[in-house]
């Protein structure tokens, strides 16, 4: 007689507890908030969490001017405290970024550092964000664009209805421009 396992064994969990990355500070973070996301009954304390586990190329990066970009719409946005679990980057097309906001993020580029301490915003760690607001009260949490140079790739590039980049040397008429790719060439696929 065996044992009746679910799936017949096959049922495994593939989520992640721990992290991987060898950053002391960021196994720590790991401690402080699988802590706080057992304590209380907060939702962004786990969100907090589940991001502090997962692999780097999905921590992506933000810009600080598409942080002011959406902190100009919230009223009284002097309140609130931007959570970015991954790095703020410097964007110098922002003009007019927005002074006085709060900001917390595992890493601060040198040049957004400069640039919002310059326009008088505070910027935070998440040991500190722990301290200063436990169950995420007034914490309105950013993440970066998903969307990278690699996932263009993603696909079948010609393929009828996919929309896959290929991976060409240059973009002139001899390089991948002739059958499939013009009417006058046979056929153009859509």
């Amino acid at each position: 007689m065996g044992i009746d396992l679910p799936g017949r064994g096959r049922s495994r969990k593939s989520v992640r507890k721990t992290t991987t990355a060898t950053n002391g500070y960021q196994q720590l973070l790991v401690e402080l908030y699988s802590y706080l996301a057992r304590r209380t009954d907060s939702k962004i304390n786990r969100v907090i969490l589940k991001r502090l586990v997962q692999a780097r190329q999905f921590q992506r990066p933000i810009s600080y001017s598409r942080l002011s970009r959406f902190m100009r719409r919230q009223q009284d946005a002097s309140k609130y405290i931007v959570a970015v679990v991954g790095t703020v980057v410097d964007d110098t097309r922002d003009m007019e970024p927005l002074s006085g906001m709060k900001v917390c993020a595992l890493r601060v580029t040198e040049g957004a550092r400069t640039r919002m301490l310059n326009n008088g915003c505070e910027i935070y760690t998440f040991d500190q964000l722990a301290q200063m607001a436990p169950t995420g009260e007034n914490v309105i949490l950013f993440r970066g664009s998903r969307l990278t140079e690699k996932k263009k790739h993603f696909g079948t590039p010609g393929a009828i209805g996919d929309h896959a980049k290929p991976f060409v040397r240059s973009k002139g008429r001899k390089f991948e421009k002739a059958r499939g790719r013009r009417s006058s060439r046979a056929y153009k696929t859509k």
